[in-house]
């Protein structure tokens, strides 16, 4: 039984719809405070609905999300992130328009008030000295980057907000095989460093099993497998199901 007594995250029977199209079905879960949760699933099992429902930028049909012990089922996005709950969809979104300095401004809103410029500024530059790419690139339209720095833009500008909890939809997604690796190792420096819980949804199944704590197996809204990732990455039915013949 994996210890719940520590739960940061904790979902409770949640359903929703596309219509007629079922894609969430009565799902539970938790996530404990530190963890890196891996959401394991083909396309349109519902892992980015479930982030959605997560994050407030859908409502659920039923069910419960509790954060910290408290319902937020029905708060709006803008009040769920104030709670330093924070979601990088995939295809990265940045604001093409802005440089890659004010995207990382951005970031801070929330919180831009209540904190002074320097405690900003010197996040700034931690979070360069982990992403050098982006201090080079710095006053550069965000638009203007590849796909891997638009990537580590997006995670860079999330971890800005102070996440608690950090929502990662498809980090990896349309990246080289080298970046993917850089991508997913950034993942859990960045767990490391921030002491940020991580629930991440990533198309490389062995990746994101090397790399997280633990993992649920989604098929067609329902979580059909749950276990530690290190005994995930020898299961029979993960390896049929994903990996192929990558783990002998």
């Amino acid at each position: 039984m994996i210890n719940r007594k520590d739960s940061l995250l904790e979902i409770k029977g949640l359903s929703f719809s596309y219509g007629p199209i079922i894609a969430l079905k009565k799902l539970s879960f938790h996530v404990n405070e530190g963890e890196i949760v891996a959401l394991l699933g083909a396309n349109g099992a519902g892992k980015s609905t479930l982030l959605k429902a997560i994050s407030g930028l859908q409502n659920s049909s039923s069910g419960q999300i509790f954060f910290y012990g408290e319902d937020i089922s029905a708060l709006p996005a803008e009040q769920i992130v104030k709670r330093h709950l924070i979601h990088v969809p995939e295809h990265r979104q940045v604001f093409s328009t802005l440089s890659v300095i004010e995207n990382m401004y951005l970031g801070a809103y929330h919180h831009f008030k209540k904190t002074k410029k320097k405690k900003i500024e010197k996040e700034i530059k931690k979070l360069f000295e982990i992403f050098p790419i982006l201090e080079e690139r710095k006053n550069q339209l965000a638009g203007t980057l590849s796909g891997g720095q638009q990537q580590m833009l997006a995670i860079a500008r999330a971890i800005m907000a102070k996440p608690k909890l950090l929502l990662l939809d498809e980090p990896s997604l349309g990246l080289a095989p080298l970046l993917v690796k850089e991508v997913l190792e950034l993942v859990k420096v960045l767990r490391d460093q921030y002491n940020t819980t991580i629930l991440l949804i990533e198309q490389n199944v062995f990746a994101s099993l090397k790399i997280s704590d633990r993992a649920y197996v989604i098929q067609q809204g329902e979580i059909v497998k749950e276990g530690f990732s290190k005994e995930l990455l020898n299961d029979e039915y993960v390896k049929e199901a994903f990996l192929g013949h990558a783990v002998s």
